[in-house]
């Protein structure tokens, strides 16, 4: 179990990341990374409904007749979205108010559909609540590191508002990156948000290619028998 957990975790968050590798969900993470704060919140957000999309339809999955599955999950996906949104409007409210319409539209967000349909559907709820998590985590990762880079680059600030949208135990997150910084406008702009996406998928191919490399090498020394024949 512990090294099918493994894999799953490194799917989530690396090899099958949901932006750095499926390249899907971008309408939400352009529009709501000009901050990292922002971009925290809506990756929480979205892990919580990820992983209790994927328990409540892997619990189900037995119960719900093939012909139907997919309204059946677009209707479960639905009602989980609109508890989360009522718990960020009460609990988070000035988060809840600069995210705005994007909480809702986590329904339309393909990779949680994909993830019901492609795994919770066909795991037990111990595995569907995992991936859930892990994909949520890496989600997650992708919003904080684009937030980062563009708030860094826009405002030379990072978490900033950080204790007014999502509390006051956050205050410590809040940095000053560069003093004096007058910012640049671009990096908080859609087309800035583009730029900065795409130096990041760029990083990431050219890590994956070097580590596959240094598999490969370790492989080799591991097995020099087999190389040779």
């Amino acid at each position: 179990m512990s090294e099918s957990l493994s894999r799953i975790a490194k799917e989530g968050l690396w090899s099958n990341n949901i932006v750095f590798s499926q390249s899907i969900a971008l309408c939400p993470l352009l529009a709501v990374t000009g901050t990292t704060t922002n971009g925290l919140g809506m990756g929480l957000a979205t892990t919580a409904v990820l992983m209790a999309c994927n328990l409540l339809i892997s619990y189900a999955r037995l119960l719900i007749p093939p012909e139907i599955r997919i309204p059946v999950f677009v209707a479960l996906i639905a009602m989980i979205v609109t508890l989360v949104d009522m718990v960020m409007n009460a609990w988070l409210h000035e988060l809840h108010k600069v995210l705005g319409l994007f909480i809702p539209l986590i329904v339309t967000n393909c990779a949680i559909l994909g993830r019901a349909e492609a795994y919770a559907s066909r795991k037990p709820p111990l595995y569907a609540l995992f991936d859930g998590l892990v994909m949520g985590l890496g989600f997650t990762l992708a919003l904080v590191v684009l937030g980062a880079a563009r708030e860094i680059t826009g405002s030379g600030t990072l978490f900033a508002n950080a204790s007014l949208l999502l509390g006051q135990g956050f205050t410590w997150l809040e940095t000053t990156v560069i003093p004096e910084y007058h910012g640049f406008l671009l990096m908080a702009l859609p087309p800035g948000g583009f730029l900065m996406l795409g130096f990041i998928l760029a990083g990431k191919r050219i890590l994956d290619k070097r580590l596959d490399q240094r598999a490969a090498q370790a492989s080799a020394i591991e097995h020099p028998l087999a190389e040779s024949t």
